[in-house]
């Protein structure tokens, strides 16, 4: 298709042909192959060690535990039934995975009970998708057995995948329309929806990722601690190595947040790595990983640090690099990116060779729905997400759904082999989100856009814009002068919503108090009058109703980002507490 003036797409060096046609089960089969004894993945396991014990598999291994794992699904499950794999980050999630998908059975990547904080999203995923068996390890049967247990969930069989003994695995006939994997996407303010992806999805979005990366075949590996059940931390630990022939170096998520400076080290020792983060890891790496521990960092070589956040903040960047630069780390290993769980993950990336672009917008022109270059303190800077890779994006109308020329902010819509057909289930909900139109269908993001000098600027989420007196506020404009109204604000930690009131919506804005403060350290009047004032002059929005709380009880998904839906639905259920 020819893109118009609403359209981009970048029909950059593919992958694709290499790959095309190809389910998840026959890739791994041709790394067993081809690169047997070649490292598959590496876990870097820091629970007893705090250097961090590497435990790997190579091709051959994951390829010969993933066909015994599907012998043993096979007596226990039929083709279409769906396998919850709850699983620790090891590469024992791996070998679920793969064990699931080469049974003819469609994974559903999730986490053990114990993760903190998630036990009703893990439940309403598990009631959504209703699996006929749950894949864990041995060390998490009980855990795993009694949460079953306390949730109701019946008839559902158990199998620790590290104790399923070496099998002959027959390979099972698989179509690459077939679905793959269920990816969930964030259930904070509703049910869960479990995105279906297929293997025809999961390959070409794996190539259109590597080739936008620029990665070399068999020999540039991942780096990653996000979590395995998130789109991206699949991706890049799992689909892409698979695609590429390459490996994947793991980290458990906590492991990171323990000491920020692992990732770093594991970027180190594995040159031309491409890895991923959202904005808050870059700014956490920033401020908390000590000079000392910079010493033996070599940072020159990585190939690229992926940033999907959306938008993706100009200030965590700078603060990074500026932070790393003395390890060698180039700019232009940035690469801003968009992506979603509908489209696979990627979506856009910011060109390589370069760091990507940034523009400085006139605030009320964007709230307005136009994109025109100012300079001052009247702006909002924006960070470009590139171009589509292997696909098309479209800026369109939310509301009349027509297509907006360029400089003009509307919805995001995706087209291309990466993007899914629907929802497990909601097939109402499905037919809103993707837009067939007679050759195929568009997804509808629920993004706001625009495309600017030829690239993709994100602005926000739809659903997230504060919207007062007919005005409208991007929240994340909102945050960032809240941060730095005062000094009792914790860095990123804000998260400012719109609610309900006998007046219309009003705006709220939820925040930590910093961490060396303690709750009778910090004056409440103060820092109410300070918040209340940096917003009204700089966005001329009066904050209804400052909530304080302590460090980390800002609600948050399960990588770690602040989650305003849920921050929203806390509020309105009187669950966020105290006031300025």
């Amino acid at each position: 298709m020819r893109a118009t003036a609403a359209e981009i797409s970048n029909a950059a060096d593919s992958w694709l042909p290499e790959v095309e046609g190809e389910t998840l089960s026959a890739l791994l089969s041709r790394c067993g192959r081809d690169r047997g004894d070649r490292l598959a993945v590496t876990h870097l396991d820091f629970t007893e060690n705090p250097d961090g014990l590497a435990v790997s598999l190579t091709w051959s291994d994951l390829d010969r535990r993933a066909g015994s794992v599907a012998v043993a699904l096979r007596r226990v499950a039929l083709d279409g039934d769906r396998a919850a794999i709850l699983v620790p980050q090891r590469a024992d999630y791996l070998v679920a995975f793969h064990g699931a998908c080469r049974a003819g059975l469609i994974a559903v990547p999730l986490f053990a009970p114990d993760l903190p904080g998630h036990a009703d999203r893990l439940a309403g995923v598990l009631a959504d998708c209703a699996p006929s068996v749950v894949l864990t390890v041995a060390d998490k049967l009980d855990v795993v057995g009694d949460f079953l247990v306390e949730r109701g969930i019946e008839g559902v069989e158990v199998l620790a995948v590290d104790e399923v003994p070496d099998a002959e695995h027959e390979p099972v006939a698989q179509d690459p329309d077939e679905v793959a994997y269920l990816q969930y996407t964030s259930g904070s303010t509703k049910a869960p929806s479990g995105v279906m992806i297929t293997h025809r999805n999961v390959v070409a979005n794996a190539a259109q990722a590597m080739s936008a990366y620029e990665a070399d075949p068999g020999r540039t590996p991942t780096v990653s601690w996000l979590p395995l059940f998130h789109d991206m931390g699949l991706m890049l630990a799992l689909a892409a190595p698979l695609v590429a022939g390459t490996r994947t170096v793991l980290i458990d998520p906590v492991a990171f947040l323990e000491k920020p400076v692992r990732w770093l080290r594991a970027l180190s020792a594995n040159p031309g790595a491409i890895t991923a983060a959202p904005n808050f890891a870059y700014a956490f790496c920033a401020a908390r990983v000590a000079e000392e521990d910079k010493v033996r960092l070599r940072l020159d070589h990585v190939r690229a640090l992926i940033d999907g956040s959306e938008p993706v903040q100009p200030a965590a960047i700078d603060r990074f690099h500026t932070a790393f630069a003395e390890c060698g780390l180039p700019r232009k290993a940035h690469r801003s990116s968009y992506g979603l769980a509908e489209a696979t993950v990627l979506v856009s990336a910011s060109p390589a060779g370069a760091a990507p672009r940034r523009v400085e917008l006139d605030r009320e022109a964007l709230a307005a729905g136009r994109a025109e270059p100012a300079e001052g303190p009247d702006t909002s800077a924006l960070v470009s997400a590139g171009h589509p890779v292997d696909q098309l994006v479209r800026i369109v109308d939310q509301h009349t759904e027509q297509d907006l020329p360029p400089d003009q902010v509307g919805e995001i819509w995706v087209r291309g082999e990466n993007v899914a057909h629907g929802y497990w289930g909601k097939p109402q909900e499905s037919a809103c989100t993707f837009v067939p139109d007679g050759t195929g269908h568009w997804l509808r993001t629920g993004d706001l856009g625009v495309i600017h000098g030829g690239e993709l600027y994100v602005t926000g989420r739809i659903k997230d814009l504060i919207i007062v007196d007919g005005r409208n506020h991007y929240p994340q404009d909102v945050e960032e002068t809240v941060e730095q109204a005062h000094p009792a604000v914790r860095k990123h930690s804000a998260a400012a919503f719109a609610v309900p009131t006998d007046d219309g919506e009003a705006a709220v804005v939820a925040v930590e108090r910093a961490s060396h403060l303690a709750e009778d350290e910090v004056d409440l009047d103060e820092l109410g009058q300070a918040v209340r004032g940096a917003v009204a002059g700089r966005h001329g929005l009066a904050v209804h109703e400052l909530v304080v709380l302590g460090p980390g009880e800002v609600p948050r998904t399960t990588s770690g980002k602040i989650s305003r839906s849920a921050a929203r639905q806390h509020y309105l259920t009187g669950t966020l507490r105290g006031s300025a």
